[in-house]
């Protein structure tokens, strides 16, 4: 069975230390480790640790470390620009996204989008649980870079990051040519932008590709703006050397 993850703020240095806050309260007391068992510890940007349990408190373990490494992030890495969804979907589009590997997450207000972060306190819990769903489906998947989730993002700074990018693709259902037909880059930055659930507006389309997007289909079938970031994920680990 793949090792549970466990994820802080900073690695500590030497050959043993002691997990304890949060994650140690759900190692010792969820996760119920004890002395003898394997688990691995991240720091969330690249640097694991494989540990052995020495002892095991009511809310912390105490660890000895057989094995460090840093994984590099993958390449070309992929920013999927998410249009906001209302509801749960909008954290369900993101538990995917981070399962599939996204290495950013950008929330998008996008024209046709009806959920609406307002500035203040209510836009800030919605971008709290997004980060927090991130950080939970990291976890999940055994990643060793958890997804940056930056503030939302109108067109103008959305176009901006497209033209910085080595590639933009607009996800969009009516297109002829589709993302595999696309000659996509081995590194730098892959923008994937999925729009809401009544499509990308024209004018926005128009604005993207003016910054040196393209506009593709996927695949045969219609997609659920929460899922269709992880759907395109796995394509691209396909296509790319992401996956090798």
């Amino acid at each position: 069975m793949t090792l549970a993850l466990f994820l802080v703020d900073a690695l500590p240095p030497g050959p043993a230390f002691t997990l304890d806050g949060p994650e140690g309260r759900h190692a010792a007391a969820v996760r119920r480790l004890r002395a003898g068992e394997e688990l691995l510890v991240s720091d969330g940007r690249g640097a694991v640790a494989r540990c052995a349990v020495v002892a095991a408190g009511k809310d912390s373990l105490d660890l000895t470390v057989a094995e460090r490494w840093d994984e590099p992030p993958p390449r070309p890495r992929v920013v999927v620009v998410q249009a906001l969804v209302k509801g749960d979907r909008g954290e369900l589009a993101v538990e995917l996204a981070t399962e599939a590997g996204a290495d950013v997450i950008v929330p998008w207000r996008a024209a046709r989008c009806v959920a609406r972060w307002d500035d203040g306190p209510r836009g800030e819990k919605a971008l709290a649980k997004w980060r927090a769903t991130a950080r939970e489906a990291a976890k999940q998947a055994r990643r060793a870079w958890v997804p940056e989730v930056p503030e939302p993002v109108g067109l103008a700074e959305l176009a901006e990051l497209v033209r910085a990018s080595e590639l933009g693709v607009v996800l969009e259902a009516d297109r002829a040519t589709r993302l595999a037909e696309l000659a996509l880059p081995e590194s730098g930055d892959l923008v994937l932008v999925v729009g809401p659930e009544g499509g990308v507006a024209p004018e926005e389309i128009q604005a993207l590709e003016q910054a040196g997007g393209r506009a593709v289909r996927l695949g045969p079938t219609v997609l659920r703006t929460s899922t269709a970031a992880a759907v395109a994920l796995g394509a691209l680990g396909a296509l790319t050397a992401r996956w090798r």
